[in-house]
């Protein structure tokens, strides 16, 4: 049987200056709208000054280049001007998901080694609640609305005329993401300042971005999905719409105001949206590209979504560690149901359990090498050198592909269910359970079984506005459509667990199947 070769995307054009991120849209029309929240607008040339205006702020604090600088700051317009603000003047900065709690809050703090934290006001209780934030050495510093870093820039004033800023190397880190924490704690993701420029410049060619065009950020900015789409927006001159709450009314609002090209929500946000009696017609007739990824996109989201703009959703595939990684060529074929093809400076190697290439069209673990490619967990060398393996990224995904490039996501090693020696993807169980018109959510996980070494359990919730199905009537829908892969039982939930990505928490479920809790 003839064994593939690495696949690869299209080239790599030269990757943007992030020095100079804002280059494109001051030369186009330094007073147009370059950045807007639900509440504020800012043109062109006062986001660059404020962004200066910050990194200066951030500099008279004492913090120098190569510091780690925390963020706990909900969608806002400020946390954009805080990333281009550390990204000017060297900073690390280090987002934390919004929905941390303390413990969480003291986990990432102590990873990045964080030198300071900037911090919403609705977030004071838990930052009090930490035990590691008062300890930083250049302090927390609190940011509120309407006044976003005025109290911050007044703590800070400035003094003599400022010197040019230090010339950064290409290898400085930048950025550190805090992965999902689907596997495990969650590790610091370290980008270099020439890896992150290769996280954007590719998401500008795989999205075909152009300047005057508008992306709307539908999805957490504490994450690279969205910061990345944002900034890659900017840099092509591109402006951005960011959605501070992540709900349908917010989506709409902006949807319908600002008309953008290219809208990036989680598929849990994406059903509430579609399902929204108030979303018109016409609120999604601008949008040309819709992404959608984190977990599966499930069949019956992909149905509502033609239903509702013409067009399918572009699933797309990546990772904190790499960025966007595949993607449907908006030009091209959208394979519903595929995550795409390789984004731009991409290469890819699906591998057996023994590192050998699979052979076309057979599945196997992704493998993926590209210039965007993180330099390593923060402080953690052996999680690096467990991931990274001559100069590949081990994804633990697993993956197949077609003869003419498409590629299948087929579901997370560790997350694969052996069932009489057969494997079966959670995501496709769960895609065949969310077609009933009664389930809202699903989660697929293996239950340890003497006799078939683990069994399907599936976790649902359902639809309030649907009557509730019998057990074995799902059962029977689901092997209708997967045949062995369907659950053997099935359990109802008020709330299906979500990592904070808006992922299925598994880890949580499997916990849930742990302490015995819905076991009957």
């Amino acid at each position: 049987m003839r064994r593939s070769m690495p696949h690869h995307g299209p080239p790599l054009a030269p990757p943007i200056d992030l020095n100079r991120l804002l280059e494109a849209g001051l030369g186009r029309d330094p007073a147009a709208p370059a950045l807007q929240d639900l509440d504020h607008s800012i043109g062109w040339a006062e986001l660059d000054r404020r962004a200066e205006q910050l990194a200066r702020a951030y500099q008279r604090l004492g913090l120098r280049r190569g510091d780690p600088l925390a963020s706990l700051i909900p969608n806002r317009v400020e946390l954009v001007v805080h990333y281009l603000a550390g990204l000017r003047s060297g900073l690390v900065l280090t987002p934390l998901n919004y929905r941390y709690v303390p413990r969480e809050i003291d986990h990432a703090l102590t990873v990045s080694g964080a030198a300071a934290l900037v911090f919403h006001g609705e977030r004071l209780a838990d930052v009090q609640a930490s035990a590691v934030a008062g300890q930083l050495p250049r302090g927390c510093h609190r940011i509120d609305d309407p006044t976003g870093f005025d109290a911050l820039l007044a703590a800070a004033p400035p003094g003599e005329e400022a010197p040019p800023w230090p010339e950064l190397a290409a290898d400085d880190p930048c950025f550190i993401y805090f992965t999902s924490g689907s596997t495990g704690r969650p590790k610091g993701v370290t980008h270099s300042r020439a890896s992150f420029a290769a996280v954007l410049t590719s998401l500008i060619q795989a999205s075909e971005l152009q300047a005057g065009e508008e992306v709307l950020a539908g999805s957490s900015l504490a994450h690279i999905a969205s910061s990345s789409l944002v900034l890659a927006a900017l840099a092509a001159g591109a402006s951005a719409a960011i959605a501070s709450r992540i709900d349908a009314p917010t989506v709409e609002t902006l949807l319908r105001r600002h008309r953008p090209s290219v809208l990036l929500m989680l598929p849990a946000a994406l059903f509430e949206l579609l399902r929204d009696q108030r979303l018109q017609p016409t609120d999604l007739a601008s949008v040309r590209l819709c992404i959608s990824g984190g977990d599966k996109v499930p069949h019956q989201l992909q149905e509502e979504f033609r239903a509702a703009a013409g067009f399918g959703i572009d699933e797309c595939f990546g990772m904190s560690e790499i960025g966007y990684t595949t993607l449907s060529p908006p030009s091209g074929l959208n394979r519903i149901g595929s995550v795409g093809q390789l984004c731009p400076g991409f290469s890819a190697s699906l591998r057996d359990e023994d590192g050998t290439e699979v052979a076309l069209g057979e599945q196997g673990r992704l493998w993926l090498q590209a210039p965007s490619q993180m330099v390593g967990y923060w402080d953690n060398p052996k999680a690096t050198a467990d991931t990274i393996r001559q100069g590949w990224l081990d994804t633990g995904d697993e993956m197949r592909v077609d003869a003419d490039g498409t590629f299948w996501f087929c579901g997370r090693r560790k997350q694969i269910i052996v069932h009489d020696s057969s494997n079966i993807c959670p995501q496709e169980v769960e895609e065949a359970l969310a077609e009933h018109p009664a389930v809202d959510l699903v989660g697929v996980i293996g239950i340890h079984d003497p006799v078939h070494g683990e069994n399907v359990r599936a976790y649902i919730t359902l639809r309030p506005d649907q009557p509730a199905p019998p057990e074995a009537e799902l059962i029977a829908f689901a092997r209708a459509r997967v045949g062995y892969k369907a659950p053997e039982e099935i359990r109802v939930l008020e709330e299906l667990p979500l990592t904070p990505v808006g992922k299925t928490d598994r880890l949580a479920l499997r916990q849930l199947a742990a302490d015995g809790l819905h076991a009957h």
